[in-house]
């Protein structure tokens, strides 16, 4: 059978970083074959990705991956524990994945492993959650709590790369134990650097760069940072007007839905608590744009990034009860949204060996007539939120000619070959 390594991404976009990732999770894992699991249009932070999911994925298949399969939304737009957990269930539930590889500042396997292992203590969950009542938040609960039950250095989780390292190693113990864990150390370009003055930059440098210069200069410090196929890539789809796409492109539409919600609907979304909704509905009548909305309502027991994945199961139309069953059943399909000639080999195995199915053509599974239809199934029901995710995403598209709806159920799998 053949054995494949897995990864969890969202390539926004991809870069060298990325490619010396991919590198090192064949080398360690001694695997020809690659798949990575890929945020679709929404992120983890709750941010709109700069371009399209499937214009990503084919990015990241040209650079080398050789099947990339899209995360449920209700997985991707959530906090690390769940965008984990999501991850690595799909990714066991694929039947052909031996090892996950994933970057760290810190890649020691067995730490990370040990402060894994301690989130299952009673004690130190109880500890976790009165951190998080004081208004700490998941990051800084977990490094405080953690950094005294081992006397690690206070510092070793509050990097987000070691959060997810953490949550990854703890959703395989849980959900995938047969999977083999890879750690890999982060190079030069910390998580949120926003200056290039390498070849490899974080995604917010060059997000940054993108949107400062409206296209990525062939003579720039952001060009060398990206393979140059995907380079060229990105500059076309920039060109067609489909890049960058952004978060202050959703201003009006995330204003109308919350402007037009009552306050039981808003006090449903997920992460709402404590009042919540009453700062969020009053702000929403204040603001005039997206980050006047973040500014009102922000302060140390929200974050900025807790509020931007709020902001997005409003649009998308997700509460608690829906989220909470969905954590239950887990990830219960694999879309494909690119791959290339390794990929096909691989999706004729992961048709015999997965324990969910594979979708490459939507309409075989929910038809454009059903996705706002009632009594849908499980599967249907998280298929369609993803649906909804596109249809809102692409309404940020700076050229209007791509702004038409439906498309997860008119755009087929990017084949890449070569």
């Amino acid at each position: 059978m053949i054995n494949a390594v897995g990864m969890i991404v969202e390539y926004n976009p991809f870069h060298n970083g990325h490619l010396q990732h991919l590198n090192e999770a064949k080398r360690l894992s001694g695997s020809t074959y690659s798949i990575a699991v890929m945020s679709g249009n929404f992120l983890q932070r709750g941010e709109p990705s700069i371009t399209d999911k499937w214009s990503r994925a084919s990015l990241a298949v040209r650079a080398g991956v050789d099947l990339v399969i899209e995360l449920p939304a209700v997985f991707a737009v959530r906090s690390a524990q769940y965008f984990a957990t999501g991850g690595i269930q799909l990714l066991e539930r694929l039947g052909i994945v031996s090892h996950v590889c994933f970057g760290a500042e810190t890649p020691e396997v067995q730490l990370l492993k040990n402060f894994a292992d301690a989130l299952n203590q009673n004690t130190v969950i109880e500890s976790l959650r009165q951190e998080m009542k004081n208004g700490k938040t998941y990051a800084a609960s977990l490094s405080t709590v953690l950094s005294a039950s081992f006397k690690a250095e206070s510092n070793l989780l509050k990097s987000p790369n070691n959060v997810l390292a953490v949550e990854y190693l703890r959703a395989i113990s849980h959900h995938a134990p047969q999977l083999i864990p890879l750690a890999i150390k982060r190079l030069e370009a910390n998580y949120h650097d926003k200056l290039i003055t390498s070849s490899i930059a974080s995604a917010t440098a060059i997000r940054t760069a993108i949107i400062n210069n409206g296209v990525l200069a062939p003579a720039s410090a952001a060009w060398q940072a990206v393979p140059p196929a995907c380079a060229r890539q990105m500059n076309d789809l920039i060109s067609a007007g489909k890049a960058p796409v952004a978060a202050e492109s959703f201003s009006t539409v995330i204003l109308a839905r919350l402007r037009t919600m009552c306050l039981e609907e808003i006090a449903v979304l997920p992460d709402v608590s404590e009042g919540l909704h009453h700062k969020i509905s009053e702000a929403a009548f204040k603001a005039a744009t997206i980050q006047e909305l973040l500014m009102y309502i922000k302060s140390k027991r929200y974050t900025l990034t807790r509020l931007q994945r709020i902001i997005i199961h409003a649009l998308l139309g997700t509460n608690k009860t829906t989220i909470a069953r969905f954590d239950q059943t887990g990830p219960l399909y694999a879309r494909v949204l690119a791959f290339n000639n390794n990929g096909r080999i691989l999706l004729k195995e992961i048709d015999k060996q997965a324990t969910i199915p594979v979708i490459t053509k939507t309409s075989h599974f929910l038809t454009s007539k059903q996705q706002k239809q009632h009594g849908l199934s499980a599967l249907q029901s998280m298929l369609a939120y993803d649906v909804a995710a596109t249809n809102v995403y692409v309404l940020g598209f700076p050229n209007c000619a791509w702004r038409s709806g439906n498309q997860d159920f008119l755009v087929s799998p990017h084949y890449i070959s070569g």
